[in-house]
Parts: structure tokens; sequence; C-alpha cells
């Protein structure tokens, strides 16, 4: 300790004096002044060195968006409220006809052969020529006459795999080699014609590149009991050909040959798979009807046919 005080003794005497409480505020100043220049070449110079912007403002901006090679998009025009009936008329544009409906007469039929036959008779699309019905849910055929009078109606037997297509091809292959799964009745709307098999049958055929035909029911192979399939209340068990539509021997020759005297018919095939009305583009006549009479109420004969015209 006695060293200490002896070296602070022997300092030269020219060494700077002490900071004096009365010297504070000049130093306090400066202080002020060198901040105060420090922050302003900042400002100056910062950006230019740093990269970041001296300011960030908040302005509106517009945003283009690039070009596009295609037109611009129609628009989406809302039609006015109208008579909802919508899908069914598309193929009955003449609606202020009266509707036309098939004659049953008074034979029980399923409401899907129905409205069918009633589309077939209002529409026209037999053109002319009488028609049938097959049924595939219920196993059973119906046969009109040109003008939608039914003929009669029977049960038939048909292909033994459930589906409405045939496979590509396969009227060119051998019986022996069709598998179970590809023996089905295509379902759609046909135009038949007159033939004759390898025995010499007369037979009409529905589709003649699938091999498929109406003829008689035909009973060699006795283990399959095709007459007693025939017979039989339950369309289960009539699924059992090749695609064929096996017709009692009886209502082939008396009713089916009758009506389909002419060259050419028409054989619609209901499907089992899809709606009707995706197979045949076909209409419900009882809409038909209800939209026909909202028409004659709201306006006359008139008014119908400025509807008619417009479509």
């Amino acid at each position: 300790t006695q060293t200490d005080e002896a070296d602070r003794a022997a300092a030269p005497s020219d060494s700077p004096r002490p900071l004096l409480p009365q010297d504070a505020w000049v130093w306090t100043l400066a202080a002020a002044v060198g901040i105060g220049a420090g922050v302003l070449l900042w400002q100056l110079i910062g950006p230019a060195t740093t990269g970041r912007p001296a300011a960030i403002t908040h302005q509106p901006h517009t945003i283009t968006a690039p070009r596009s090679p295609l037109p611009p998009a129609a628009p989406v025009i809302t039609p006015p409220p109208a008579v909802a009936f919508g899908e069914p008329l598309a193929r009955a544009p003449d609606i202020d006809r009266p509707v036309q409906r098939a004659d049953f007469a008074g034979t029980p039929a399923p409401i899907a052969v129905r409205k069918l036959a009633d589309w077939a008779v209002d529409s026209g699309d037999p053109r002319g020529l009488p028609f049938a019905i097959i049924d595939k849910r219920n196993a059973r055929l119906f046969v009109f006459d040109a003008a939608g009078r039914l003929s009669g109606a029977a049960p038939v037997l048909l292909g033994l795999a459930r589906g409405d297509d045939s496979v590509p091809g396969i009227g060119e292959r051998p019986l022996a080699q069709v598998r179970p799964y590809e023996r089905t009745t295509p379902a759609g709307r046909f135009v038949s014609e007159h033939g004759r098999n390898s025995k010499g049958e007369d037979i009409v055929w529905v589709d003649y590149d699938a091999a498929v035909s109406m003829h008689r029911v035909r009973a060699t192979n006795v283990a399959e009991r095709r007459l007693e399939r025939l017979a039989s209340r339950s369309p289960a068990d009539n699924r059992i050909s090749y695609g064929c539509i096996n017709v009692p021997a009886s209502f082939y020759d008396g009713v089916l040959r009758t009506a389909f005297a002419t060259p050419h018919a028409i054989v619609y095939v209901l499907p089992e798979t899809r709606s009707a009305r995706a197979v045949f583009d076909s209409y419900d006549v009882d809409e038909r009807k209800r939209v026909l009479a909202l028409l004659t109420g709201l306006g006359g004969t008139e008014r119908i046919a400025r509807s008619s015209a417009g479509r």
C-alpha cells in the first residue's frame, strides 16, 4: 500500500486534471451532438450500404393479371323460372300433340313395361312398325302391333349371366367357347329381321352381330329343363340360355310370327343394370301430359303452339 502511494506521489505534474462537476454539461452537449450526427449519417448512407429500404410506406397498388391465351369465359346466364318439365321432353318437342298410349287390353304388366310402351307409341319411335318389349327382370315378352295394341305376352328364357352388354366378338365364337359370365342378353333398341338358323328353322334376329335371336324353345338338353323353367312362376330360374330369347313354341307360332309378319320390327330389351331412360333416351308420358295440361290452362292452344315452335 505504501508503494502505491509513493508511485502516485512521483507522478509527473503535467498529467490531465480530473473531471470537475462544473464541466459535465459540456460533455453532455458533446455526446448529444455526436449521437444526432450519427443518426443523420446512417439515414443518408445506410440504405446504400445495407440494402434495406430507408422507409416503408403503405400505398395502394394495382395487381395486373398475366395475359391468358384463352378467351374470357362466357357469362353464366340463369334462365328465368319456367315449368319444370326438364329432360323427359327432350324427344317430344311438339308438346301440343294429344298424349297417346299403348293399349294393353287389360293385360297386367310391370310399370317399366307400361312406361316404355307408352313412350314408344307417344313418340312414334317404332316408325310405324310392330314392336316387342322384353322385360329381363321378370323374364317376359310383350308383343305389340304397329298401332301399339298388345298382341300377347308370354314368359321367356334369357341369358344365364346378368348384364346389359354383349362381349365384343362373341357372335363369332362357338358356343363351347362362351364362358358362363359372358352369356348375357343385351339391352337396347334393335331392328329385327327374319332369318334361319343352321338347322333351317325360322328365327327372328335381334342382334345379328352378337348372334342373339328370338326362337322357339328347344328342349334338346334334358338336364337344362327349359320347358319346366318356362312353366315356373318364378323368373329366377328363367336364366339359362347363351343370350338368345327362348319363346314358347305355341306363342312363337300363334302370336310372334303373325305380329312380326313385316320384314322388320323393333325390339326393345329393358336393361337390368341401367335405367330405361339412359338406354332409350325416353321420356315419361305422364309427365308430358301434366305439362300439356298446365300449358293449356295458362294460355290455350296459342301458347302451346308458341312454346312448341320455340323448341
